[in-house]
């Protein structure tokens, strides 16, 4: 009986002990830029026409050398200057293009990126921002999207059907 109760303890306790993989070793899916999850200082604001003022992302709160990373599989198509601001933007599987500004790159164009990995550094200096923050962005062709789409901000959480009254349940 002993030998088997510290069988049965082994098989739950050995997991624990383990390393876990880390999020970025899978393929597929999205996740935050910044690590741990970060606070939303300004929400995407889709402007009616592309000409029209608006903010084309969201801004995360974050740290002057905190480590950004790639939301998602891709390839780094730009890492360099925009207007003085350094930028980082990733294409992504179905035509998607993440942005990242302003992130000092230590990544290459061409590059071959997996979610969770680093692309570079969080600096200061973003407009708007008191603090050091991440605009990040989300592009379909020439149509701008809200990066939270990407991911899920809450557990999805199912809720009982009632029937309507005099219906069976």
């Amino acid at each position: 009986m002993r030998r088997i109760i510290a069988i049965v303890l082994g098989w739950l306790v050995l997991p624990m002990l383990l390393p876990m993989p880390r999020a970025e070793a899978g393929p597929g899916g999205f996740d935050w830029p910044l690590h741990p999850r970060p606070p939303i200082l300004r929400r995407f604001d889709r402007p009616v026409h592309d000409w029209l003022p608006g903010h084309r992302g969201v801004d995360l709160g974050g740290v002057a050398g905190q480590p950004v990373l790639a939301a998602g599989d891709g390839f780094v198509v730009f890492a360099g200057q925009v207007a003085g601001k350094p930028v980082v933007s990733v294409d992504h599987d179905g035509g998607l293009r993440t942005t990242y500004e302003p992130v000092r790159a230590s990544v290459a164009m061409g590059r071959k990126v997996f979610r969770g990995e680093v692309l570079g550094v969080l600096e200061a200096g973003h407009p708007g921002c008191a603090a050091a923050c991440l605009h990040w962005g989300l592009r379909r062709g020439r149509e701008y999207l809200d990066p939270l789409g990407l991911i899920r901000l809450a557990p999805l959480r199912l809720k009982p059907v009632r029937p309507e009254p005099g219906q069976p349940p």
